[in-house]
């Protein structure tokens, strides 16, 4: 196999890890939005350091006004989705919440259609479609079942996918004048700094003690988070990022996997057709929509 395939599989692998570390910080009583500073604190410094000692041309901000796009991707985008991701973690499944995410795709192709007026082809029609079915047999949302599904858990999920979307808008315009990688590295900071001061420090910062607490949250920020963006970028960098894309839909595939088997979280074989037709709408996308080419650069793009 192509080694810049391999890559951005290990990245994509490592992304789907992400609920394992949640819901072990979720034991020590941390709640979502603590463990969302706590990745983007872990992940600021590690991706700053390393922007510093590898590249620190890239950390070099062009104008200040440019701060408006890592305001962007850092607070309505990294903040809100990360928040909603974990909560819908919290209140359903990893599998459920991982698959809810993957429908920022569509949530892409709407939004560049209304801001950058690029065309909804028939193609883009049909992935959407496909997308709206697949989330309904993901969350369960048919006649027979409906008092069985968790309006708030399928709200959070799908929130997730809309703040991921946004990452896709505001970078859109960042890309212009930086690097994925740069972009991924202010992202964090700005998110970081936002979240410094919300942080519940008389009540929480003890936990640090706990070596447990520091392995999980600088894990966290560590491997699916810094070392991900990284290897996925270098592995972008000699292939194309539709191709990219279309390997990435290894991460839910990572994350049901640690649900079921790990958490012995429950994922039917019809939410398992349903995670079938949302990365199958991904690849569609990515294959016949060449104007959506930027779906999800958080991951695809350029990452982060």
């Amino acid at each position: 196999m192509n080694k810049a395939f391999l890559y951005i599989i290990l990245g994509a692998a490592l992304w789907g890890t992400i609920g394992w570390y949640v819901k072990n910080l979720y034991e020590f009583g941390f709640t979502p939005m603590e463990v969302v500073t706590l990745r983007v604190w872990f992940s600021a410094v590690m991706l700053g350091g390393y922007l510093l000692i590898a590249s620190p041309g890239k950390l070099k901000l062009k104008q200040a006004t440019d701060l408006k796009y890592f305001l962007g991707t850092g607070i309505l985008s990294i903040i809100f989705f990360n928040y909603c991701m974990f909560s819908a973690i919290e209140l359903s499944t990893i599998p459920m919440a991982t698959a809810l995410l993957y429908t920022a795709p569509a949530f892409v192709t709407i939004l560049s259609s209304l801001l950058f007026k690029e065309p909804l082809t028939k193609m883009k029609m049909a992935a959407l479609l496909i997308t709206l079915a697949g989330t309904c047999l993901v969350v369960g949302l048919m006649p027979w079942s409906l008092g069985n599904v968790q309006l708030v858990s399928v709200l959070f999920g799908l929130g997730s996918g809309l703040g991921y979307a946004f990452y896709s808008i505001f970078s859109k315009y960042a890309l212009k004048k930086y690097t994925s990688l740069s972009i991924t590295a202010y992202t964090f900071i700005v998110a970081s700094l936002a979240l410094l001061p919300l942080f519940p420090y008389a009540d929480k910062a003890h936990l640090f003690t706990d070596p447990k607490v520091l392995f999980f949250a600088a894990g966290l920020g560590f491997l699916p988070t810094s070392v991900a963006y990284i290897i996925y970028t270098y592995g972008l960098q000699h292939t194309e990022a539709s191709k990219a894309s279309i390997l990435s839909t290894i991460e839910p595939v990572v994350a049901t996997v640690i649900g079921v088997f790990v958490f012995q979280e429950s994922f039917s074989s019809i939410q398992t057709a349903g995670m079938g037709l949302i990365i199958g709408a991904v690849i569609l996308i990515q294959l016949y929509g060449s104007s959506a080419g930027h779906i999800l650069p958080l991951k695809r793009k350029k990452t982060g």
